[in-house]
């Protein structure tokens, strides 16, 4: 797909049009002149950039630098005085206008492609990936290329394909892989949304075919995200305003009010293996070896699937995915090989000692709801086994997930070790206190480990067999976010394997 040149005027009157433009005065400014590129990078300005002066941290060095590379105009809150001769283009919300702006920059790709966006405080990276192997099965036995995916995990819009920075992309990046997939003929695209990408306008102008809402909890309260959960609630709900159909999952807290946002949308689907009357409907959830099977009725079809992954919580991930494979027709043969064929990086990923006796489990998990749905599962499929549960908490945000994991924990597990993961700008022992303060709470005591590899090691070798080790938080992250920024670290995984080794050799 051919990015569009369009004049500087086409930007202005969409600014206009959207009521943006906090000066009306005439701009001073060749209307006339085509734009090469809308970036609010000044690393990456080429002349005949507009460029966005946008974040809480933008200096006006960025903005001179990029009138130096060859930027003409700039659309900022406030004009800044490096910014010269440059004319100024102010608006009331940058982040509004940096999404409008970016959509039109790249030509609106989403319209020439059907996306699935799903949001939900857990699960929507398991469902993602499950819904691009569903979706990969089917494309292939119709002779197509696979589908893009924008996750957690890894960014693949046919063009590029590298690990994720953002649970969803800024604007530009956003609409730049879009545009990927468009030109690269990936007709399919299974995009993650986060609260943060729906509050503060990343994903305006995206045009969803469908739009899934997984579940929600307490996650991302704090004074750099959302102020209350109220807000972070109100935030999720904005996925159906840009959406034709709704997938909701009527087993989820506030599925009313969920059900009452989607009627937005020109159509409603709804999942459940608790509900009989939801459109697809999940029954006779079990556990054989490491898998997990269940019966599956939909509008089109009934049959029993089977999921690849453990982690009986994961049917309602599958549910989800085959919600969506309903809303677009793909036949039951390809929604079954996708779920069995699926697997998703750093997610229930499973290890076990050559005895037996100790299983490992590695996931993802770092809100109190995923945690306690996988210690649950956990208990579940692995009865009469100690449970042990390594876990910390990232430093700087989301600091209600301290409570919420540390109830899970207190709750469910028999060993409790609290340890590194993502500590920022703060202390790991300053968070592990923390979390310890709502363990105390219910009379229970943490070890505090702050070396991540040392925390596996002892987790896994002073374990009482028969058990399960479960490894919370990284999954398959290979970076640590520290005071000077993301430094090298062994993944979860290859922790487990070292030290199952050790008990092997022991």
């Amino acid at each position: 797909m051919e990015r569009p040149r369009l004049p500087l005027g086409d930007y202005y009157q969409l600014l206009l049009k959207h009521g943006l433009l906090a000066d009306k005065t005439p701009l001073r400014a060749d209307l006339g002149r085509t734009v090469e590129l809308v970036s609010c990078d000044s690393k990456q300005v080429i002349p005949g950039t507009l460029f966005l002066c946008k974040g809480a941290a933008f200096k006006g060095a960025y903005l001179a630098a990029a009138a130096a590379a060859g930027a003409f105009a700039y659309v900022s809150e406030e004009p800044y005085p490096e910014g010269g001769a440059l004319p100024c283009i102010r608006v009331t919300d940058i982040r509004t206008a940096m999404g409008l702006l970016a959509d039109l920059a790249y030509g609106h790709p989403s319209g020439k492609l059907t996306i699935c966006g799903i949001t939900g405080t857990k699960g929507k990276t398991t469902t993602s990936f499950y819904l691009k192997s569903i979706l990969d099965v089917w494309l292939a036995g119709e002779g197509h290329r696979p589908s893009a995916i924008l996750s957690t995990i890894v960014t693949d819009d046919g063009v590029e394909r590298r690990p994720a920075k953002l649970t969803t992309p800024e604007p530009l990046d956003l609409q730049r892989h879009l545009c990927n997939a468009v030109s690269s003929g990936a007709d399919y695209v299974t995009m993650e949304f986060s609260s943060q990408a729906l509050k503060y306008g990343r994903v305006i102008g995206v045009d969803l075919d469908c739009a899934v809402f997984l579940n929600i909890g307490e996650d991302h309260i704090s004074p750099v995200e959302h102020p209350d959960w109220a807000d972070y609630f109100a935030s999720k709900l904005l996925i159906f305003r840009q959406a034709r159909t709704a997938c909701v999952n009527l087993d989820c807290d506030h599925a009313e009010d969920i059900l009452t946002a989607a009627g937005a949308c020109d159509r409603v689907v709804t999942f459940s293996h608790r509900d009989p009357t939801a459109d697809l409907y999940a029954s006779d959830l079990r556990k054989e070896g490491e898998t997990i099977r269940f019966h599956l009725r939909t509008p089109s079809y009934e049959r029993d699937m089977t999921l690849g992954m453990p982690g009986l919580f994961n049917v309602e991930n599958a549910l989800a995915a085959a919600a969506v494979a309903e809303v677009d027709r793909i036949p039951a043969e390809a929604v079954a090989e996708g779920l069995a064929r699926a697997a998703v990086p750093g997610r229930m990923e499973h290890y076990v000692s050559r005895d037996g006796q100790i299983s490992v489990v590695v996931d993802y998990a770092h809100n109190g709801m995923s945690l306690e749905a996988l210690l649950r599962s956990a208990r579940a499929e692995y009865p009469g086994r100690e449970l042990t549960i390594v876990f910390g908490c990232t430093g700087g945000k989301g600091i209600d997930r301290r409570e919420g994991m540390g109830k899970a924990a207190a709750a469910l597990a028999d060993r409790i070790i609290l340890t590194e993961d993502d500590p920022g700008p703060e202390e790991v022992a300053d968070i592990c206190a923390d979390i310890q303060r709502w363990l105390s709470k219910a009379g229970r005591t943490g070890e505090i480990v702050p070396d991540r590899e040392e925390a596996v090691h002892r987790a896994i070798l002073d374990c009482h067999a028969p058990a399960v080790v479960v490894l919370a938080g990284k999954g398959c992250e290979t970076a640590q976010k520290r005071k000077h920024g993301p430094e090298p670290c062994v993944p979860d995984g290859l922790l487990a394997q070292k030290a199952l080794a050790a008990y092997d050799a022991r």
